[in-house]
């Protein structure tokens, strides 16, 4: 009997499985509610099968969004270097990666966002559980601030990326890249650190 090589039958079919549990998990309990025992439950397998296709809980969330890149990894850049630049880089490194090979992808995700209710609240997740938690302790920004000014740095990015790239607004379609860092760059940094009158109590 010949024994056969590579990826054993049903995997692939595995796999699926856990994704689409956990899309159900997280979309209908958040991402905290969501354990990696009860989205191994509802796909039928043992827990310890999830941590060996998708390693940690973080790993997993980011998969059955489709992420085109770990929000940590932006993050990290970004807030690395001179505080009164992180905006100019923030939007330097996001273009970077909707202009780079990934982008295709980013603007698959971006597109699926609107089309379904529980893809909508798994993207509010993401933002909450990838973005916010992970961006405030680098930026060190006052803890009663720092979820809003990133939210709204965040609107202005999401709504640039939606404008250049899925519905293609020109002259925003074309423009170079540093043109538009030149321009929303201090926009976004006015949302992370300068002052918002009106905004926050005095």
């Amino acid at each position: 009997m010949v024994r056969r090589t590579g990826r054993r039958p049903g995997n692939p079919d595995t796999r699926e499985a856990i994704l689409s549990a956990a899309r159900s998990a997280f979309a209908e309990k958040g991402y905290d509610g969501a354990s990696i025992r009860a989205i191994a439950t509802g796909a039928g397998v043992d827990p310890a099968l999830v941590h060996h296709y998708f390693g940690t809980k973080d790993k997993l969330f980011l998969e059955t969004m489709n992420s085109p890149v770990d929000p940590l990894d932006l993050i990290t850049e970004a807030t690395a270097g001179d505080r009164d630049e992180i905006g100019v880089r923030f939007v330097r490194v996001f273009l970077a990666m909707w202009d780079g090979p990934r982008g295709s992808a980013a603007v698959a995700l971006l597109r699926s966002v609107v089309g379904t209710e529980w893809t909508t609240k798994l993207f509010r997740e993401f933002i909450i559980t990838q973005i916010l938690r992970r961006a405030v302790p680098k930026l060190g920004l006052d803890p009663a601030e720092a979820h809003l000014r990133i939210t709204l740095a965040a609107s202005h990015l999401v709504g640039l990326a939606l404008a250049r790239y899925v519905i293609k607004v020109e002259p925003l379609a074309s423009a170079p890249s540093e043109t538009l860092v030149a321009a929303v760059g201090p926009a976004v940094q006015r949302y992370l650190t300068g002052d918002l009158p009106g905004v926050f109590p005095a």
